[in-house]
């Protein structure tokens, strides 16, 4: 994909991640049911390694910030995501985006992020013993499977054919449209 590419379609990107930012900010919300995997998975294919990497850090960094919640746990999990967000995009380059391959990756991530967060920040930041961390994170990471699992499978192909491959949400296609209004 070209750098012209890209620039042009920036808007597609802000569209998803404010959307699952504003997601994440409902309340009563299961923590584990988390949307950013799922909407990060069809734009790093997208837009490449970086802007998924920036997509889940900024996303998981000012969450903490506008929540008031920010503390050392904010930079290991926007760092892990950032890492998922690189990941996606290698795999993406490798394997179709479709729901299977999304549901496989969202298996991985989850798997690869709930080790590092949750097997990690407790007996790390916390002095939480590993065994305690270990069996507190099985329920916990079979939810965060459960909600990544099916957000990959759903929704990442929804959000690639609805918003990402959707030419009406491309800035030519606006103006032109603009221009015949006025």
């Amino acid at each position: 994909m070209g750098m012209g590419s890209v620039k042009k379609n920036w808007l597609k990107f802000f569209i998803g991640w404010v959307v699952c930012f504003a997601i994440r900010l409902l309340p009563f919300r299961p923590p584990n049911v988390e949307p950013i995997l799922g909407t990060q998975m069809p734009f790093s294919k997208q837009y490449g390694a970086l802007a998924g990497f920036v997509f889940a850090f900024v996303n998981i960094a000012l969450f903490d910030i506008v929540t008031a919640k920010i503390g050392m746990w904010t930079w290991i999990t926007a760092l892990t995501y950032g890492v998922l967000g690189i990941a996606s995009a290698f795999y993406f380059k490798k394997f179709k985006a479709n729901a299977l391959n999304y549901g496989i990756f969202a298996v991985i991530g989850t798997i690869f992020y709930d080790a590092i967060t949750g097997l990690g920040i407790g007996p790390l930041l916390y002095g939480q013993p590993f065994m305690e961390a270990l069996i507190g994170q099985i329920p916990f990471t079979a939810w965060h499977l459960a909600g990544n699992v099916t957000l990959a499978v759903f929704l990442s192909p929804t959000i690639h054919r609805w918003i990402i491959s959707n030419e009406k949400i491309e800035f030519p296609y606006i103006i032109n449209r603009v221009k015949r209004l006025v």
